[in-house]
């Protein structure tokens, strides 16, 4: 278990990251406020963006999890048995 500075370090980090995502949301939204036209959605940014984003997401994941290492087999073959018949 985490103790307390360590808990702190993260809770400051995730609060710096969730800050930045405060700060540039409100950002966004007076430049949407002041923009002169409305702006059209194109079709292929859309699908980009939506699609492209867990795509590239699940690439990551694939490619940094580790995948579990083979268990060695037991003596006797991998059912544990050691030739005789199951009759």
């Amino acid at each position: 278990m985490a103790g307390p500075a360590a808990f702190s370090a993260e809770a400051r980090s995730v609060l710096r990251l969730w800050a930045l995502a405060l700060a540039l949301s409100a950002a966004l939204v007076a430049a949407g406020d002041r923009w002169p036209q409305p702006l059209r959605p194109d079709p292929g940014a859309v699908v980009a963006l939506v699609l492209g984003v867990p795509v590239l997401m699940a690439l990551l994941v694939l490619l940094r999890w580790p995948l579990p290492q083979p268990r060695a087999a037991p003596p006797g073959g991998p059912a544990g048995h050691r030739g005789e018949s199951s009759d």
